[in-house]
C-alpha cells in the first residue's frame, strides 16, 4: 500500500512536468511574428503561424505584422513662399524587422511616437521647398510620395516599413482663411459693381441712340407731314382759285356759309358785330346784296 507521501510528491512532479510543459510551449497567430527571449535578451524570432517550442526559462513577445495606422495631429508648415499651412497627413507602416524593431523601439506607442516626429520633420522638409499652390492644386501626389520616401529610409533604423503618408488636408490658417475670403469677397464686390456700371453705361448709350433715332422719325415724320399738308393746302388753294374764277358768287356764298359753320357752335351764337357787318350780307339777302341793290331791275 502507498503512503500518503508518495501520493503527494507525483502529484508535486505530475505539477512539475505540466508548468514545465506549458511554458515550453507557445502560439503564434497568423497576424503575429514572436521574439524569443532568454533573460531579457531576443534569441530567436518565429514568424510562421502555429504551434512552436522553447526552453521554459525563455519568454516570448508578439509583434503584430499588420499595416498599422499612425494619425498625426494637425502641424503648421511654412511653404517656400512664406505662406503658413495647416496640415493633417497620416501614415500607414508595419514592422519587417522584429528584432531591429524591439531593440530601438520596444512597443507600438514607442513607434508612434518616434514615427510622428519624423513624419513631421519629413512634412517640414518636402513642403518648405515648394510654394503654396503646389501643396494644395498641382503636385499632391508627387510631395505624398517624397515624403513617404524620406520618411521609409529614416524609419528602416527602427526596422518599420512605410507603405503610404497621405495628406488628408492643407489650408490656410483660420484667420489667414478668413482674410481670402474676405479678400475674394471684396474683389467680387468689385468686380460685380464695374460690370453694373458697364451696364448701366451701356443701357445709357442704348437708350441715348434710341431716343436720337425717335427724334429723328418723329422730325423725318413730321416734315413729312408738313410737306403732304402743304401740298394739300396747295392743291386746296388751287381748287378754290379755280372755283372762284368760275363763280365769284358761288365762292363768295361757299365761304360766308363755312365762316356760319365754324362760327356759330352750338350752345353759344353770340356776336358782337354791327347789324350791316359783312359777316351777315347773306342773312339778308339770298345773293348777299343790299336790299336795294337787289330790287333794282335788270338793265
Amino acid at each position: 500500500m502507498r503512503s500518503p507521501v508518495t501520493g503527494i510528491v507525483a502529484l508535486v512532479l505530475l505539477f512539475i512536468v505540466l508548468a514545465v510543459g506549458y511554458s515550453s510551449v507557445f502560439t503564434v497567430q497568423q497576424t503575429e511574428q514572436t521574439i524569443v527571449l532568454r533573460f531579457g535578451e531576443p534569441v530567436d524570432i518565429v514568424t510562421e503561424p502555429g504551434l512552436h517550442f522553447k526552453a521554459p526559462w525563455n519568454s516570448v513577445i508578439n509583434v503584430d505584422k499588420r499595416i498599422l495606422d499612425l494619425e498625426n495631429p494637425s502641424q503648421e508648415v511654412i511653404a517656400s513662399d512664406q505662406k503658413r499651412l495647416v496640415v493633417d497627413a497620416f501614415a500607414r507602416y508595419r514592422i519587417k524587422n522584429a528584432l531591429r524593431y524591439y531593440t530601438s523601439v520596444g512597443s507600438i506607442q514607442a513607434a508612434n511616437l518616434q514615427l510622428t516626429t519624423l513624419l513631421n520633420a519629413a512634412l517640414r522638409r518636402v513642403l518648405g521647398e515648394v510654394t503654396f499652390i503646389t501643396v494644395v492644386r498641382d503636385d499632391r501626389e508627387k510631395l505624398m510620395l517624397r515624403i513617404r520616401e524620406q520618411l521609409d529610409r529614416e524609419a528602416d533604423g527602427y526596422g518599420i516599413e512605410v507603405v503610404d503618408v497621405r495628406i488628408r488636408r492643407a489650408d490656410l490658417p483660420e484667420q489667414n482663411s478668413q482674410a481670402v475670403y474676405n479678400r475674394m469677397k471684396t474683389e467680387r464686390e468689385r468686380e460685380a459693381a464695374e460690370f453694373r456700371a458697364q451696364g448701366d453705361q451701356k443701357a445709357q448709350e442704348i437708350r441715348s441712340k434710341a431716343d436720337r433715332e425717335a427724334t429723328v422719325i418723329v422730325a423725318e415724320a413730321n416734315s413729312a407731314a408738313d410737306q403732304t399738308r402743304g401740298a394739300g393746302d396747295a392743291e386746296r388753294n388751287r381748287l378754290f382759285a379755280e372755283a372762284y374764277g368760275k363763280d365769284k358768287d358761288f365762292f363768295a356764298f361757299y365761304r360766308s356759309m363755312t365762316a356760319y359753320e365754324n362760327g356759330l357752335k352750338p350752345g353759344d351764337t353770340r356776336f358782337l358785330l354791327r347789324p350791316d357787318s359783312e359777316f351777315f350780307r347773306y342773312f339778308g339777302s339770298a345773293s348777299g346784296k343790299p336790299p336795294e341793290a337787289a330790287a333794282a331791275p335788270k338793265q
